[in-house]
Formats: C-alpha cells, structure tokens, sequence
C-alpha cells in the first residue's frame, strides 16, 4: 500500500459518536483512503500521532470571516484550534449577491462585525465563492444573507415588499442557491432585516431544498419565547429546516422552547459558543428604533440633535457593560469601558458614546456583558450545549483592536473546558458537536466524518493540552494543543504554525 500522507499511531475520533480507537489514516490526493493498522505501508510524508486524537475538521457554523479569513492570522487562530470550515454570510449581512451600492452598504453598516469588502463592484454569491476558493487554508461555505438581498432590491425601506420587490427577492435566493449557497440567514435585529415579516422571510425560505435557514431571533434571553415562536411561524408557512445562531440565555427557558419545536416537528438545529458575553456594532446596542441606522446620514444628524437626550438618560445600566472593541480613529479607546474611556474625556459616558459614534460614522463595535443570563448562567451553557441537536459556532469576530476571544478560542474551550474539565461531552461527542452533526446539516456532505472517500480534513491534537488562551483582556492569544491541521489532503498546520499552504476550498452542498 501506498499513500500520500499517513497519519501514524493515533487515536481516530472518526465523526460517527464511536469512541477513540487505534488506528493509522492513510490519505490519497484530497481523500481518505484508509483506517486502520497501516503496518508496512508506504507514504511520501508521515505525521506521528502517538499519544493525540485525529479527528475530523471541524465546522464553525457561525464565523464572521468574510473578509478576515484571507488574513493569515485569522487563517492560524481557527487552524489552532482545529476549525478548517467556516460558514459565512451570517445575519443576514455579507457583501453577495448585490450592486456595489450594496456592497458599499454591507461593508458600512456591518464594519465592526464583517470588516470591509475587498471589490467595490458588484458581487454575485458565484464571484464570492470563487475568490475563496483555494485562496486561504480554510474551507468556507457561504449563507445568503436576506438583509443584503432586501436592500438590493429595496434600499434601507422599512416598508412591506410589493409582489414584484418579492419576485425580486425570491430569484436573487434562487439564483444564489444555483451557485452553491449553502442555506439562507437572517439578522433580525439588524438593518435592514429588522424590517421582514415572517411571510416575507417564509417566502424566500420556500426554494431551499431541505438547506437551513439560519437566523439571528428577534430576541434572545428571557425574550427567546418571541425568537422562537416566528421561527416556529416561518417553518411551519415555508417547510423550511431551521437552525438558530448563537442561542444564549438561561437554560430554563431555552431548553423547553428547542423540545417544543423539535416535538412539533420543525427540523431544528443551533449553534452556541462557551462565553457569557456578546460582540456586536455598537450602534444596535444603544440606539432606538427611530434611528434609520441604515441610512448614516440622517443618523447622524440625529445625533448631533438634541432628538436623543432623553433616550441616552435611559441607559445608565448599559454603560459599565459595554467594552469598546472597534473604535476607528480612536484606538486608545479600544479595550476600555464606556465608563473608562468616558472617564478619560472628562465626559459622562452617554455624552461619549454618542461622540464616538459620530466620530465613527456607527462604525464602532463592542463586546457586551449581557444582563439576562443570570446567576446560574455558566450552567446553562453546559446545559444548552449538551442539547443533541447543537453544534459548535464561535461567532468569530476579528475586526477591531479588542474583539471577542470567542474568535481566537471558543472551539478550544468547548474541548479543553467542556471535554477534559467539565466532562460536557465526551471526546466522540465532541467530534460529532463540532464536526459531523455541522456538516450534515449544511449539506457538506463528503466533509464531518474520517471514513474513505470522505475528504481529508483533519485535526491531530493533544487531549491533555488542548485550551483556549485568549481572554477578554486578551482576546487574540491563540489557543494551545492543536499542531498539526489538513485540509483536503495538504498540511496547512505544523507544528503549531502555517505552512502556506492554500488549498481550502469554496463548498457547495450536495
């Protein structure tokens, strides 16, 4: 026997829920070709796995590295961790399909979320895919953001479609699904998707095939009930499968509301990632309703009004719980409080929100200390995340000075906290949380399992020293116990560090 890499003497974790067992891994061009005793066999390169598990790629199902994943820092954070798949177009806000007034509108309004687009013209989900496609080392696949698709046909409208606008709508989903999107996703606390009624959202649902629908709820937290019940509506008008972003909140009321779906027969699934803390544009934060945040020019005029004065004497309770990650033009104030960095102008921190969000142009972001989760909010994300139907997102965000850690080391701490500490999951569940149960459900279908003919992403990592670093101090520390990566075949991770190598590919479901 022959191969091109043999993977030697450790334990495969191959994505099916079977515990660890002994095996060598023989790989041909881009595929596994063999598991099991390799005794005698022949390669032209050999990676020892004495003492590791070689498991399956696994999946983020929630990244927001549309534009960051050409970076080869944030290439070598997910590789560390042992992530060689991102899924991108979340919330409803990415640069394709659209005009470049759409483009421009996406990189402006989701600045600190998505960073800026890297064409000014326009992008179709085709032209996308393909200037990721062997670019980078990581695999992408790529969501058909519905806030993108209603402001390319409708601008920042809040108004109901007309039947030709929904027309319009439902061919640019049409025309993205023939291109080799991956699902659909909404942002329904962003602008413009804040605007769409259920029947809108259903109907552009309609043509995807079995792919999800992926969606930022309405409301999460104590508030989830209202998320969930027009998940349940939009499911049940357009016999969509449905998969829920980031689900956090206390696992009291989260739990019975995902049993209640799945026991009415929606096809449900949600991501989680292991932190008590979000990261968003600063703007959806502080702002009302009546702020066209969609439309900077008039916000801002807004802003510089005396319009808000008694909205920003609402907000007291907010401030000591907003850290300021993304602050163009005022990067001293990146990693401060509002309260700290208010503390520095000599300003109440209302008065310096609003100054910096004016002096950003709503370009700024922030981490934020959420305030539902609760005393016992730790334990409800053990809870939520031993649920059958979860899988593993990071909701990565790499724009800005002082991002979230989640980017740098959620998959790290779901293994090295979630596994080895806490007992979570065990190793072989883990692998089906992160790797396989991911690529079923967006129809990466030769991806998420080591078996042959399945293509060859995998991870070799060190149970015992597999952790996350990062904190929220310090958010781009990269995590430990990942050091050898392959993507299709080809090294892309060794000895902890990048080879160069770019073979990820653009995935389309089948």
């Amino acid at each position: 026997m022959a191969f091109d890499v043999i993977i030697s003497g450790g334990r495969v974790l191959d994505g099916t829920g079977a515990p660890p067992y002994r095996a060598d891994l023989g790989i041909t061009a881009d595929r596994v070709a063999a598991v099991g005793r390799l005794d005698g066999a022949e390669a032209r390169q050999v990676i020892g796995a004495a003492g590791r598990l070689v498991a399956p790629g696994f999946v983020d199902c929630h990244a927001h590295g549309d534009a960051a994943v050409f970076d080869p820092s944030v290439q070598l954070a997910a590789l560390r961790q042992g992530v060689t798949t991102f899924v991108l177009g979340q919330d409803g806000l990415s640069f394709a399909p659209g005009s470049a007034e759409t483009v421009a509108y996406a990189s402006r309004y989701f600045a600190a979320v998505n960073g800026p687009a890297l064409t000014e013209g326009p992008l179709t989900v085709a032209g996308l895919l393909g200037s990721y496609d062997r670019a980078v080392a990581l695999n992408t696949a790529y969501l058909l953001p519905h806030g993108t698709i209603r402001y390319d046909v409708m601008g920042p409208s809040s108004a109901a479609p007309t039947t030709d606008e929904l027309r319009r709508m439902v061919s640019h989903v049409e025309r993205g699904l023939e291109e080799g999107a991956a699902g659909l996703s909404s942002g329904l606390e962003y602008l413009p998707g804040r605007y769409a009624s259920a029947a809108e959202l259903a109907a552009l649902c309609r043509p995807l095939g079995g792919l999800p629908y992926v969606t930022h709820m309405r409301a999460y937290g104590e508030r989830a009930g209202t998320g969930m019940a027009e998940v349940g509506e939009i499911a049940a008008l357009s016999g969509a499968a449905v998969h829920v972003s980031h689900l956090h909140g206390p696992a009291d009321v989260l739990l019975p509301l995902v049993d209640s779906a799945l026991d009415g027969g929606i096809d449900l699934t949600f991501d989680t990632y292991p932190y008590l803390r979000g990261n968003t544009i600063l703007a959806m934060v502080v702002l009302p309703p009546s702020v066209p945040g969609a439309e900077v020019g008039r916000a801002l005029e807004m802003l510089e009004s005396e319009e808000l004065s008694s909205w920003w004497e609402g907000l007291g309770d907010t401030w000591p719980r907003l850290t300021i990650s993304h602050a163009p033009g005022l990067g001293w104030a990146e990693g401060l409080t509002m309260v700290e960095a208010a503390k520095r102008e000599g300003v109440e921190p209302a008065e310096f929100c609003r100054r910096l969000l004016i002096s950003t142009r709503l370009e700024a972001g922030c981490v934020t200390a959420r305030p539902d989760e609760g005393p016992e909010g730790e334990e409800s994300v053990r809870r939520v995340l031993r649920h059958p139907v979860h899988t593993g997102g990071s909701d990565g965000i790499y724009v800005g000075g002082h991002p979230h850690p989640r980017g740098f080391g959620a998959f790290a701490r779901f293994l090295g906290m979630h596994v080895r500490e806490l007992g979570d999951w065990t190793w072989e569940q883990a692998a089906v949380h992160l790797a396989s149960h991911p690529a079923r459900r967006f129809g990466l279908a030769d991806r998420g399992l080591l078996r042959p003919g399945f293509a060859a992403d995998v991870v070799v990592l060190d149970p015992a020293v597999v952790a996350d670093v990062s904190t929220y101090d310090g958010p781009r520390a990269l995590a430990v116990g990942v050091d050898d990566v392959l993507v299709s075949g080809v090294q892309v991770l060794a000895g902890g560090a990048l080879t160069g190598k770019t073979p990820g590919r653009a995935l389309k479901p089948r």
